[in-house]
């Protein structure tokens, strides 16, 4: 379980197409070239890899000419497994190469798979892709903090800082441990004060102190509303000592879990969860749970696995009307909240931006329930309080500045095309209903750990496009 190699590749205006780092592993170059024999494909020189890169993402520049190979709505990317073409279709591939996209940041490795090319392995079958994953995962965090979008000097900091990290997290290529989160630079180990501790040369840190199990279930909810409901996906589960088993719980009328990831450190685990995937709509025999992880943990915080859920309602359903006037905008929200969901957010914001105006001029805008906080340099309001009804609403009117004074341009929010963004997080609540016991956490040592489960719903790319517009959306392949 290697990684042949390393890039962190930046798509931002100006510099899409830059490579910030990257790190290539002869030793476990040479393995690959003895496994695959004739069928071995070697990895280009740096300067070629990002342009194969965007192009698989899709990430191009707009003002280049259009390319169906490239940018057929219908090769949208679900995995984050993507195949490398090197010499156009039909020829060289590099597969299967893991992408990670954060903010202006992707961060992608390359696997080594030890198996024969083809026929290829099923992806839930390899090792290696679930720890290379893992390890993007922490070079994620390590890299864009908990904020996700640092500071330009800081990220260069954190770059400058990456080669000493792989040192410690992927020494020759074989990934141990994620990096420390929130860009934490490793520091020598202090001796401790009873005496000389045995500890691996990889480890950052010597634990101290009682033993503690933490488990945080966290659901992060995507939603794509235009005039009608969507549906939402992508939930996270992240947890943090000797063996432990943890278990995945569902209400008796829940959907099953699907596309689950594991962290490396799991040591066995039931092979019909592996083999659940988000394609097979309306599967009856899909796995239900409950789904038990085994695991030996490091020291760290570390992500034990992630997982899909279909979901039928999103928690917040949205209406956005936009209509343009002379100078002004008359703008009608109405928000409801879905009885599943507890009235208990640590906060809610609606972001509603108007991009490609002038500078905002009055508001005569009144909202039901909750504060009106208006940006005029960007040209967006919003902070929500749901009241005993669940329905929070807001209308008005909305001027703008005449003369050639801009404010924040989007070449995609053009006309009426506009949309709101919901920010929240609620405490205690998972959508699908998923939860982790504390009584179910089992724990093979001598030494009793103290066990603590926490469990948040959180948006994640929660939209709402304005029903009176042309909203970006699509109603899937038409078979005929």
């Amino acid at each position: 379980m290697s990684i042949r190699a390393l890039w962190v590749v930046s798509h931002e205006k100006g510099e899409s197409g830059k490579v910030r780092f990257s790190r290539r592993f002869p030793t476990v170059e040479l393995r690959a070239k003895s496994l695959a024999g004739t069928q071995y494909v070697a990895i280009p020189e740096d300067c070629v890899i990002p342009k194969l890169l965007l192009t698989e993402l899709g990430l191009v520049d707009a003002d280049k000419p259009y390319v169906e190979v490239r940018g057929d709505c219908a090769r949208h990317h679900r995995s984050l497994a993507v195949e490398l073409r090197l010499d156009g279709p039909g020829g060289r591939t590099l597969w299967p190469l893991l992408t990670v996209t954060q903010g202006a940041l992707i961060l992608a490795c390359l696997p080594l798979v030890e198996a024969p090319p083809e026929p290829r392995p099923p992806l839930p079958s390899l090792a290696s892709v679930s720890q290379g994953l893992a390890l993007l995962s922490g070079l994620q965090d390590f890299l864009c903090g908990p904020g996700g979008k640092p500071e330009p000097d800081v990220l260069a900091s954190r770059l400058a800082a990456l080669p000493s990290v792989l040192l410690q997290v992927c020494p020759l290529g074989r990934p141990l441990d994620t990096p420390l989160p929130a860009g934490s630079v490793p520091a020598a180990v202090a001796p401790s004060p009873g005496g000389a501790q045995k500890q691996p040369a990889w480890k950052a840190v010597v634990h101290q102190g009682r033993a503690v199990v933490s488990v945080a279930l966290t659901e992060k909810v995507r939603s794509m509303q235009y005039g009608k409901s969507s549906q939402q996906d992508i939930w996270d589960v992240y947890g943090v000592l000797p063996n432990v088993t943890i278990t995945l719980t569902l209400p008796h009328n829940g959907s099953p879990l699907q596309d689950i990831l594991v962290h490396p450190c799991v040591t066995s685990l039931n092979a019909s969860i592996l083999t659940t995937c988000s394609v097979d709509e309306n599967d009856g025999s899909a796995f239900s749970g409950p789904y038990k992880f085994p695991f030996s943990p490091p020291l760290e915080l570390f992500r034990l696995c992630s997982y899909t859920s279909q979901v039928p309602v999103p928690p917040i359903l949205g209406s956005y009307q936009l209509k343009a006037e002379e100078n002004h905008l008359k703008v009608n929200v109405v928000l409801k909240l879905h009885e599943s969901v507890k009235n208990s957010f640590e906060y809610c914001e609606a972001h509603i931006p108007f991009f490609n105006q002038n500078l905002m001029g009055s508001v005569e805008v009144k909202v039901s329930s909750g504060q009106l906080e208006v940006s005029k340099e960007k040209n967006w309001f919003g902070s929500l309080k749901f009241p005993k009804s669940r329905e929070a609403t807001l209308e008005g009117t909305v001027h703008f500045f005449s003369g050639t004074v801009a404010g924040p341009t989007d070449p995609l929010c053009t006309g009426l095309t506009a949309y709101i963004k919901l920010y929240f997080r609620v405490p205690d609540l998972t959508l699908s209903g998923c939860c982790v016991d504390q009584h179910s956490v089992q724990v093979y040592s001598s030494a009793k750990p103290r066990i603590v489960t926490t469990r948040e719903l959180v948006s994640s790319e929660y939209y709402i496009w304005n029903s009176t517009g042309d909203a970006p959306v699509s109603s899937g392949l038409m078979m005929l």
